[in-house]
């Protein structure tokens, strides 16, 4: 309900303030002014601070506002920024189209980042943003995020450190892109700022990114970044040990680290345009900004019942608000009664603002609305731009697989696909000088040079964050991984970052990239279970993201460019897996039924490679020359013709044209080298049933089990043995 003046109960400007804003109007009021004896100078002088009061002061009545609107059923996020104002400062202190990763308590600087840019509306864009809004722009209602592409604002959720490998991506592009003389997204002379809290310092993802960055300015590199732990000594209710932040990050080699009290603006103003001055020149910098925490983590969390009272007591004198109003009235410029009457006009103005939006909010209605931008298609578009890629074939010499091998046919697509498009950025452990464990990449780097072609840390988060910031700076990064096995480390940066953007910025933000990862077994049982890894069932779970897997060097060429002209025209995120085994063979034989049409294959189109009109073998990667096999044999043995059907994309599957096969023939076993539990067959076979073809269904697939070291991987492998036996049992049961 609201009350008679439309206002919600609770937010008003007058006696129902909270106990917390009586006491902090009071020490407004109380502060005694010095006749301006107090001079403002330094940074701080340089901005108005009766503005950024008012930005401080904005921000925490939003804090209230969300939990007023929570308390009507109309709000959803309630993790606010109270105590944390002094991020406000920080925003002030650097340019308004330097690239932004914020923190959750990073409402000051979005608010201040705002009013730099000339954007009216960012009241609005919080109080929409906590009650699901479909007008709110950063998102379209799918998240409480501050993100905007014009205040240069990437939206983040609800990080613990997941950001901060992206926020280096995002410097590496820009000074990357001043080395090659390519136009980005971001400003010459752009540093990333990124934000986080003292907890996320402590996760590995964190960590890692902290050694990332060290490592990278330790090779002579500039990386332009500012990094912000706004340290309140919580995460969540775990005391922060209070050097521990200071300990653990100070003496990082090349990382500038100053410490700063968010209860003293002029100090904050002063450090942060140093260390941003530092960060333009190339030297990554960290400050640490003292700040407290107001009203517990959310709304949900009672922080009497791990806090003592004189802790909280103790941080009511560090409120940054606080400290901003003593500057302006020590400085003669406003009375601390005129502060305290302004702190309730704008948190009365607030009120009404929200209690109108309430009204005419309307949330995400229908799961297609919802899906919307989390994975655009636009098939015709990207044939397109895959016809323009393929215009630098008679330059380079022929993409084309035929006649060589997975690995060649690889191999001579990249230098297309470099020599046609300028922002292809192409790096992972071992890419650059060596070409690769498997030699897919050799020469590429000596062609292209060492600034497009480079070898990476042995990091697999890193690598991926590096390609999240080019990306979503407007590079087109193919980051490998050296081996499936190795992803599982860093698989939160595909599902948690990469192909969450687009989703949480209402396709504002995208970061196309195709990641290439040497997979499946090899048959030689070389290196047991991790470097012969079929797991990808993680991957098929990830809301809009591509899995091509070419069988042969026949369509690698062509699955390879559409994953790349989809990453250019859609923003897609793709993983194009290489089977391992099939680096060195050459292709199918007898050659496919259907090979792919010049340099696109169309996302999510199979192919029949083998005609056959009494079984239907649905298969992938190496299972295609293991159902080859298996037919050929079939065929002379008991006269049993086979329809070999490639999948290629993994995701999104060929449900359409798999039904339409299988209830031609009436017949379908689908061989699967994934592990039968969680595998690709699951999904063929669900896809079967949803369109209720009555066929006889046969799965082959691998065990449920890690591959041994040496001939023994055989036992857990599918084989043509495996694929033969199953047809053969298939037609035993209609006998």
């Amino acid at each position: 309900m609201v009350d008679q003046d439309g206002v919600g109960p609770g937010i008003t400007g007058g006696d129902d303030l909270g106990d917390d804003e009586v006491a902090l109007l009071g020490a407004m009021s109380d502060l005694e002014p010095t006749d301006g004896r107090v001079a403002i100078d330094g940074p701080l002088a340089t901005i108005d601070v009766r503005t950024l009061f008012d930005d401080q002061v904005t921000s925490r009545c939003l804090d209230h506002s969300a939990r007023w609107l929570r308390s009507m059923g109309r709000g959803y996020y309630t993790i606010g920024s109270s105590g944390h104002e002094s991020n406000a400062v920080i925003a002030a202190m650097v340019r308004p189209t330097d690239p932004a990763l914020l923190h959750y308590r990073s409402g000051g600087f979005y608010l201040a980042r705002a009013r730099q840019a000339g954007c009216t509306d960012a009241i609005d864009h919080v109080l929409l943003g906590v009650m699901a809004a479909t007008s709110e722009p950063g998102s379209g209602g799918r998240h409480k995020v501050f993100g905007h592409p014009d205040l240069a604002v990437i939206p983040q959720t609800s990080t613990i450190g997941s950001h901060l490998p992206r926020a280096l991506g995002v410097a590496f592009a820009i000074a990357r892109a001043e080395r090659l003389g390519v136009d980005l997204r971001w400003p010459p002379g752009s540093i990333a700022v990124c934000s986080f809290g003292d907890a996320s310092v402590n996760h590995s993802t964190g960590q890692g990114a902290l050694n990332a960055i060290s490592y990278t300015a330790h090779q002579g590199l500039p990386v332009p970044l500012l990094l912000v732990c706004e340290d309140n000594g919580l995460g969540i209710s775990v005391p922060t040990p209070v050097d521990w932040v200071e300990m653990s990050v100070a003496h990082r080699p090349h990382l500038r680290y100053e410490q700063v009290d968010g209860s003293d603006p002029a100090a904050v103003a002063h450090v942060t345009s140093e260390l941003a001055g530092a960060a333009r020149d190339g030297q990554p910098a960290f400050l640490h900004l003292r700040t407290v925490r107001y009203g517990g983590h959310a709304a949900t969390d009672i922080e009497v019942a791990y806090r003592k009272p004189e802790e909280i007591r103790a941080d009511r004198a560090r409120d940054p608000i606080l400290a901003v109003a003593r500057v302006l009235v020590e400085a003669g410029q406003i009375e601390g009664a005129d502060l305290a009457e302004r702190y309730r006009r704008i948190r009365a103005d607030l009120a009404e603002r929200a209690a109108e939006l309430v009204g005419g909010a309307r949330g995400l209605e229908s799961a297609e609305e919802i899906m919307e931008p989390l994975a655009p298609r636009r098939p015709h578009a990207v044939a397109d731009r895959v016809a323009r890629l393929d215009s630098t074939r008679s330059k380079v010499g022929s993409g084309s697989g035929s006649g060589s091998t997975l690995a060649e046919a690889i191999n001579r697509t990249l230098a297309d696909l470099l020599e046609a498009e300028p922002k292809i950025l192409l790096f992972g452990e071992d890419v650059g000088r060596k070409g690769g464990v498997y030699g897919v990449t050799r020469g590429l780097q000596k062609r292209f040079g060492a600034a497009r072609v480079f070898d990476s840390m042995l990091d697999e988060q890193s690598i991926l964050g590096l390609a999240l910031g080019c990306a979503v700076s407007g590079f087109v990064p193919i980051p490998e991984m050296q081996y499936l096995a190795y992803l599982h480390s860093a698989e939160d940066q595909l599902r948690g970052e990469a192909a969450t953007l687009s989703f949480f910025s209402n396709g504002a933000f995208r970061n196309g990239m195709v990641v290439r990862i040497a997979g499946f077994a090899d048959p030689r049982g070389f290196g047991g279970h991790f470097h012969n890894d079929s797991s990808i069932a993680v991957l098929r779970d990830i809301p809009g993201l591509v899995i091509a897997c070419p069988s042969g060097p026949d369509e690698a060429s062509a699955l390879l460019r559409t994953c790349v002209g989809a990453a250019l025209e859609d923003g897609t995120v793709s993983v194009y897996i290489e089977p391992i085994a099939r680096y060195r063979s050459p292709s199918h034989s007898p050659p496919p039924a259907k090979s792919p049409t010049g340099g696109h294959v169309p996302i999510g189109e199979s192919a029949v490679v083998r005609e056959g009109g009494d079984v239907v073998v649905v298969t992938f990667g190496n299972g295609v020359h293991s159902s080859l096999d298996a037919a050929d044999r079939l065929e002379h043995e008991d006269g049993i013709s086979c329809r070999v059907i490639d999948l290629r994309w993994l995701a999104p599957l060929d449900h359409d044209a798999i039904a339409r096969h299988g209830g031609d023939v009436g017949r379908m076993v689908v061989v699967d080298e994934t592990r039968r539990t969680g595998g690709v067959a699951e999904g063929v076979v669900s896809g079967m049933v949803d369109r209720d073809v009555r066929a006889r269904l046969c799965i082959v697939a691998g065990r449920d089990s890690l591959v041994p070291l040496g001939p023994a991987s055989e036992r857990v492998l599918v084989t043509a043995d495996d694929v033969t036996s199953a047809v053969r049992r298939l037609f035993s049961r209609e006998a």
